[in-house]
């Protein structure tokens, strides 16, 4: 166990937000922290695309790719932490709220947490029906996503609703990092699907 806990931690210290990542100039001003716009990094998507398959880890540190999710209808909440209140409240709602009236829509929530981190955060707040997966190894889904906050490594919050095809059919890019997204608006889309 400490060996795995060891090569991980070196792994994501090691992980530096390179600077070749290209600035996101899609969502470019759509995001602040603490009133001040933030700058985000990666390729950016917008409704309408097919979005871009991805690779993260769940907590065994098996990779995840949108692939896995063939034919299935997605709904991906992404934080900035786990352990923050924000990020938390916002998981156990979609866990406690949503998932259970859209049963065949799979309910991911990304994060720059540690595997580790994230399977206790849900062995804590019994999180049962959404899954976490971390972009904390390769920083692909956020790259691909354009949902790297810029100097801080985490992702921005965010919620992306791709239908059974994978084609975004819905994105909320939350303006300020410390509120919640809009859920009305993603439930109504969700009874679309």
């Amino acid at each position: 166990m400490f060996r795995s806990l060891a090569f991980a931690l070196s792994v994501f210290c090691s992980v530096a937000v390179a600077s070749d990542i290209p600035e996101n100039t899609l969502d470019a001003g759509k995001v602040s922290a603490q009133g001040k716009p933030i700058t985000l990094l990666g390729k950016g998507v917008s409704v309408g695309d097919s979005a871009p398959n991805f690779k993260v880890v769940n907590d065994a540190f098996t990779p995840v790719t949108l692939n896995d999710y063939k034919g299935q209808a997605i709904l991906i909440s992404v934080v900035p932490s786990l352990d923050t209140g924000i990020c938390s409240l916002q998981t156990k709602h979609f866990n406690e709220k949503v998932a259970k009236q859209f049963p065949a829509v799979a309910m991911l929530t990304i994060s720059a947490d540690l595997p580790f981190a994230q399977k206790r955060f849900c062995k804590a707040e019994n999180i049962d029906k959404v899954i976490t997966l971390s972009d904390s190894v390769w920083r692909d889904f956020g790259q691909n996503y354009g949902l790297i906050i810029k100097d801080m490594g985490l992702l921005t919050r965010a919620v992306l609703i791709l239908d059974e095809s994978h084609k975004v059919v819905y994105k909320q890019l939350v303006a300020s990092l410390s509120t919640e997204p809009e859920y009305d608006s993603i439930i109504e889309k969700l009874k679309t699907l």
